[in-house]
């Protein structure tokens, strides 16, 4: 396996080879057979743009002959920063079919995040669109050219490049020449491609997923699911979210025969016309967008018959709003948790009543192996509460390249230490909450060890703790508790601009200033976040009491 990447003990290796978790087939293999099967048949969907299996085949082709000609190699690691288009498919699965493993990107994420992808993985190229919404990625992308001009060799542009960088599109694709397959094969027990931690702990860490691991995430989630060759996948999040992208994700839907139709947006005046238009089946949603579509769709507005699953990851939907998705849109709901180092819970199509509203789902895998732990580490009864703790055949022994924090995430038998503290009842997962601080908003997880050191490096800034405050839309939104240095005042507008200056994504920014004299402390000096949560959870009701009294 790839240097820095921690493999799986040889006889767990061999034991999930013998139950047919891993097939030995490689992602791009994958895809393959369902070229072969379902050739002209539409597997991309993107506004004016309809691709067929056999056309998405040869746009894949001709990029990874663009990429060998350029001088790409396996196990080289990329950045791939692309939005959701077409091409952010077609190069994903080009660049797998040479070995080359790409590095995930959020489209979010700006120069902090993609400085330490590039340097920690050692990328030898980096993807991007060209402008998106007002941003300019090729200015982002001379900046690191400029910083890592002798590792960082190709900047490659889903649009007109910048000088020093080059078109993706190649002069064959113009002509529409058809181009060799590269004659290579990459090890399907081989990492395939790197996601990103939620980063508990600062700047999220690399997770390896290898062809194995990951076809037998695809094909299981998609099993769950219920997809098959006449499902319509309408893909709204990111697609380098493992969610979005393969759990079950597009990967699912066309290793199933399925289409995916990518949204332009995620709003409900783009989404509900082409659940209509396109005969929409299954959506992987989060909790903002399930609220959003709900208030702004009524049912007699668009037809949602073909409508058979609205899938809900990254944070867990209320039960109240579980029963308004069935209602409202004639369909099943689906909860989804899961981690992009590897177990996924879902809950059944065919699940009682209980377990469809209340529960996070149960593993995908018979041979995904959970645990209920206590803080010393042993193992609960049913109905307790505790960490989940998990490993199977495709959950991750390792992160790359960090050792250290494998030791604190991963126990000495090979479990992962998923952090999220739940109750467990014959399987079925019931979340309860995180153990470290992480900040879940809406699905996108904040760190928020890294935004306190940001907003520390502030002139004015003493002092700093960053908590999660309750929201009723994305459930959970990032509050700083600052303690200004002795004579200053500090205002939000001062801490939003200095952390937009340090070009973080904008999701991490905190959405409340608390200022304080003194933080509350353990008697082992500690700051109590428990208490700053409280505090700010309190001061919410007071206000929202207040204002229904007004």
């Amino acid at each position: 396996m790839l240097e820095g990447c921690v493999p799986w003990p040889p006889e767990f290796a061999a034991q999930y080879r013998q139950k047919g978790y891993w097939e030995d087939t490689t992602l791009r293999e994958m895809l393959d057979q369902s070229v072969r099967r379902y050739g002209d048949k539409t597997a991309l969907v993107f506004q004016g743009r309809r691709i067929s299996y056999l056309q998405l085949a040869a746009e894949i082709d001709r990029l990874a002959v663009r990429f060998v000609e350029l001088g790409l190699q396996a196990p080289e690691r990329v950045v791939l920063h692309l939005p959701n288009i077409p091409e952010f498919v077609a190069t994903f699965f080009a660049l797998l079919t040479l070995g080359v493993i790409p590095v995930l990107a959020l489209p979010a994420h700006r120069h902090n995040e993609i400085r330490h992808f590039i340097g920690h993985s050692g990328a030898t190229a980096y993807f991007i669109p060209a402008i998106v919404r007002d941003f300019d990625y090729r200015i982002l992308a001379q900046q690191l050219q400029a910083e890592f001009q002798h590792q960082l060799r190709h900047v490659f542009v889903a649009g007109p490049p910048l000088k020093g960088q080059l078109p993706l599109a190649s002069e064959r694709r113009a002509r529409k020449t058809p181009a060799p397959r590269p004659n290579t094969r990459p090890d399907p027990a081989e990492v395939a491609l790197m996601l990103l931690s939620g980063g508990t702990t600062g700047l999220p860490k690399l997770i390896p997923r290898t062809h194995n691991d990951y076809v037998c995430n695809c094909k299981l989630s998609g099993r769950v699911a219920g997809l098959d060759d006449e499902s319509v996948f309408l893909a709204v999040l990111p697609l380098a979210h493992n969610y979005t992208l393969a759990s079950p994700g597009i990967l699912a839907t066309l290793a199933f025969g399925g289409t995916a139709v990518i949204a332009p947006s995620t709003s409900p005046d783009v989404v509900m016309p082409l659940i209509e238009r396109e005969r929409v089946t299954h959506i992987a949603a989060a909790v903002p967008l399930v609220v959003n579509w709900l208030q702004a769709c009524t049912p007699d507005k668009y037809d949602f018959g073909s409508l058979r699953v609205v899938i809900n990851g990254g944070a867990r939907l209320a039960p109240a709003l579980r029963r308004r998705v069935r209602e409202q849109f004639g369909c099943q709901i689906q909860e989804d948790f899961g981690t992009g180092e590897g177990l996924l819970n879902l809950t059944r199509l065919d699940d009682d009543e209980e377990l469809l509203l209340n529960s996070s789902g149960a593993p995908i895998s018979p041979d995904d192996e959970i645990k209920v732990v206590d803080e010393a580490g042993r193992e609960l009864p049913d109905g307790e509460s505790g960490e989940l703790i998990c490993r199977g055949p495709y959950t991750i022994r390792g992160y790359y390249r960090a050792p250290e924090a494998n030791a604190a995430a991963f126990t000495e038998d090979g479990f992962y230490r998923t952090g999220d503290v739940v109750r467990k009842l014959n399987r079925h997962i019931f979340t309860l909450g995180r153990k470290k601080d992480l900040i879940n908003r809406g699905g996108e997880k904040i760190s928020a060890e890294e935004i306190e050191n940001l907003i520390l490096q502030h002139p004015k800034v003493d002092n700093v703790c960053v908590v999660a405050m309750p929201d009723p839309v994305y459930g959970e939104r990032a509050c700083a508790f600052v303690i200004p240095k002795t004579g200053q005042t500090f205002h939000f507008a001062e801490l939003t601009d200095f952390l937009l200056r340090q070009e973080i994504a904008k999701f991490k920014l905190p959405e409340r200033l608390e200022i304080l004299d003194r933080f509350p402390l353990s008697p082992a000096g500690k700051i109590l976040r428990r208490e700053l949560r409280t505090t700010i959870e309190q001061k919410l009701m007071a206000e929202r009491n207040k204002a229904m009294a007004q």
